[in-house]
C-alpha cells in the first residue's frame, strides 16, 4: 500500500508569526535510513550511479551541501544511533554493541531541542530500547518488520505496551504515512519542529514492497573488481591469517568463501520462492554461485533503496505544498556505510571506508549554498551539535562532538576543524566474523589496529596493523604498514592515535582485560608478530572444529 493521505494541506493554518519565528529557528528534519551506504546514492556513487537509484535524494543534494568525509565512529546500528542522540562516543555513552540503550534522561538531542522551544517527534526505527524522550513518538520495536509493521506509541499504558499495527503495508510506506499524519494532525504551527524520520530500509535482509519486484529485474548490476580479485598487498595477519589460512573465516561473504555465513547460502533460505539455486550443487562453480548471489543481493538492496527514495518524494511534496520545505533544515544520512560486494564482504562493521563512511547531505537554502560539497572530516557525534547550533539551542558540556554549522554555510574549515576521525568496533567476531578493531583516519591516511579479542580479552584472532595511503590508494588495497618509505608518517600517526584515544576518553578502563591485549600488541615487535601467527593457528583450529 502507498500513502493514505493527500499531498496537500490547507495553508490557512500557516500564520505570518510562525514564518517569522521559523526565520530565526528553522524547522529541522533529520532523515536516517538504515544501512544506506554512500555507494548507493547517486550524489556519491560511482559504480552504481548510472542505475539512478535515488533521484529524490540526489535533488536534495543538488539543493544543499554533500559531505564526502562523514564517518561513523562504530559501524553498527545501535551504537551509531547512540552517538547521534547523545553527541558522545560509545565508550562514553555506554552503547558498545547491539545490547546498548540510552535512558530518557541521557537523550540529549531531543531534550535540548525541547528546551529551545521545538516540538519534537521520532518516527520509524529507534533501536535504543528505552522510551524515546520526544513529545511524540511512533517507533518500531527493535529492528521491526518490513511487512505488517507494528509501532510502539504513547498511550494509556506505560512503555512499551501501547502498540499499533499497519497491516498490509511495507514499513517504508507506513513510516512515511505516519510522518505525514503527524505533520497534518499533530504539528503545532506556532512552534518550529524537530522531526526524526528514520527508515528500517534498506537493512538486511532486504524486503521491498511488491511494486518494486520488476525494478532492475532485467538489469545486470555492475560488479566491483574486488568482488573477484583481492591483491596480495591488501590486509594483514588479522584479515588473512598466517599464510592466508583465515581468509575463509574472517568477514562474511557474498559467495562461498565463508563457509559459516554468505549471501550465496542465506538468500535462498530467506527467500525460497525467489532464489532457487542450490548452494551445494556441484554443477555450480564458485564463480557461478557468487555471480548469482551478488545480482540477487544488489537487486534486493536497491529495491529497498528505491522505496526509501520514493517515500521521501511523497514527504517532500507534502512539505512543499504546506509551505514548510524552504524553511526546514533537512539532513539526510545513513546510520553507517554498507558493503555492496566490495572485497566479497557483506554487512558493515569494518573500519574500511565502505562501512565507516556515511552519506551526509545538509540542505537549508536560507544559509547553505546549493550544489556544494565539502571534504571536511565529520563524525556522527558532530551531527547533534550542528543541528542544535542551527536551532540556537544550548550544546551541553557533555557533548564530545563539534558543530560544523560554519562549514555547512561557508564551505570553509575553521582553524580548529577536526583533523582525524576515531573508530572502534567492539563486537569481536559476532554475527559477521569481524575482529575487534580501532582506527584513526585523516584526509590522507588511515591506520587500523586489529587487536582481535572480546571484552574479556578472549577468543583471540591474530592482532595486526594496517596502514593505507588514501591519496595514492583510496580503495585501501595496499597495506604499507611495513613499507620503509612510510615509517616516519606511520609512527607519527600512531602517536596521534594514542593521544586521540586519551583525548576522547577511550582509556581502557571500560574493559581492562581487553585493554591489556590492546597494549600488548601496540608496538607490534617481532615477538608480537610471532605470537600473532600462533594465535592465527589456534583460531583456525577452533573455527574448523566448530564447523564440523
Amino acid at each position: 500500500m502507498t500513502c493514505k493521505f493527500p499531498a496537500v494541506l490547507c495553508l490557512a493554518t500557516l500564520c505570518c508569526s510562525n514564518a517569522a519565528f521559523a526565520a530565526k529557528q528553522p524547522n529541522i528534519l533529520y532523515i536516517m535510513s538504515d544501512d544506506h551506504t554512500a555507494q548507493a546514492i547517486g550524489a556519491f556513487a560511482t559504480l552504481l550511479k548510472p542505475l539512478n537509484p535515488t533521484p529524490t535524494i540526489d535533488r536534495l543534494a543538488a539543493e544543499g551541501r554533500c559531505f564526502d568525509n562523514a564517518f561513523c565512529t562504530n559501524a553498527i546500528c545501535t551504537p551509531s544511533r547512540a552517538c547521534v542522540i547523545t553527541g558522545q562516543y560509545d565508550h562514553i555513552n555506554g552503547v558498545f554493541d547491539l545490547n546498548g540503550k540510552i535512558t530518557k534522561d541521557k537523550q540529549m538531542l531531543p531534550i535540548q531541542m525541547k528546551k529551545a522551544g521545538y516540538q519534537t517527534a521520532m518516527i520509524g526505527k529507534w533501536h535504543l530500547k528505552e522510551e524515546p524522550n520526544f513529545d511524540y513518538y511512533k517507533v518500531l520495536p527493535g529492528q521491526g518488520k518490513y511487512f505488517d509493521p507494528e509501532f510502539r506509541v504513547q498511550g494509556a499504558e506505560a512503555w512499551p505496551k501501547n502498540m499499533v499495527s499497519h497491516t498490509g503495508q511495507h514499513s517504508s510506506d507506513a513510516i512515511t504515512d505516519s510522518a505525514l499524519e503527524w505533520f497534518m494532525k499533530k504539528r503545532d504551527p506556532n512552534k518550529p519542529f524537530f522531526v526524526c524520520h528514520q527508515f528500517k530500509a534498506p537493512h538486511d535482509y532486504f524486503e521491498s514492497a511488491p511494486r518494486y519486484d520488476s525494478y532492475l529485474a532485467v538489469t545486470t548490476i555492475p560488479e566491483p573488481a574486488t568482488l573477484w580479485d583481492m591483491p596480495s598487498t591488501w590486509g594483514s595477519l588479522a584479515t588473512r591469517g598466517a599464510d592466508d589460512e583465515l581468509i575463509r573465516h574472517i568477514g562474511t561473504s557474498i559467495g562461498r568463501r565463508n563457509p559459516r555465513r554468505s549471501y550465496a547460502r542465506d538468500l535462498p533460505q530467506q527467500f525460497k520462492t525467489e532464489f532457487t539455486w542450490d548452494y551445494d550443487d556441484p554443477k555450480l562453480s564458485d564463480y557461478d554461485i557468487k555471480r548469482l548471489a551478488y545480482q540477487a543481493y544488489l537487486k534486493k538492496y536497491l529495491r529497498c533503496v528505491k522505496g526509501v527514495d520514493d517515500n521521501l518524494k511523497r514527504l517532500f511534496d507534502y512539505m512543499k505544498e504546506a509551505g514548510i520545505y524552504e524553511n526546514t533544515l533537512i539532513v539526510y544520512t545513513g546510520d553507517q556505510g554498507f558493503w555492496l560486494g566490495e572485497r566479497d564482504y557483506q554487512d558493515k562493521r569494518w573500519a574500511y571506508d565502505a562501512s565507516e563512511r556515511m552519506p551526509l547531505i545538509v540542505r537549508y537554502p536560507a544559509a547553505i549554498p546549493a550544489g556544494t560539497r565539502s571534504d571536511a572530516i565529520i563524525e556522527n557525534v558532530d551531527f547533534a551539535p550542528m543541528m542544535l547550533d542551527f536551532a540556537g539551542a544550548e550544546i551541553p558540556a557533555s557533548v564530545q562532538g563539534t558543530s560544523f554549522r560554519a562549514i555547512c554555510e561557508s564551505g570553509e574549515e575553521p582553524a580548529d576543524a577536526k583533523q582525524a576521525t576515531y573508530y572502534r568496533y567492539w563486537m569481536h567476531m559476532a554475527h559477521h566474523d569481524n575482529p575487534g578493531e580501532m582506527a584513526i583516519r585523516t584526509k590522507t591516511h588511515k591506520l587500523i589496529y586489529f587487536y582481535g579479542c572480546d571484552y574479556k580479552g578472549e577468543n583471540q584472532t591474530p592482532p595486526a596493523w594496517e596502514f593505507y595511503d588514501l591519496q595514492k590508494d583510496p580503495d585501501e588495497l595496499n597495506n604499507v604498514y611495513d613499507d620503509p618509505a612510510y615509517v616516519e608518517i606511520r609512527s607519527s600517526l600512531k602517536t596521534q592515535f594514542a593521544k586521540l584515544r586519551t583525548d576522547i576518553g577511550d582509556d581502557g578502563s571500560h574493559y581492562p582485560a581487553c585493554e591489556k591485549v590492546v597494549q600488548e600488541f601496540w608496538d607490534y615487535s617481532d615477538e608480537d608478530r610471532q605470537k600473532a601467527v600462533e594465535i592465527s593457528h589456534a583460531f583456525l583450529k577452533r573455527r574448523e572444529a566448530s564447523l564440523k
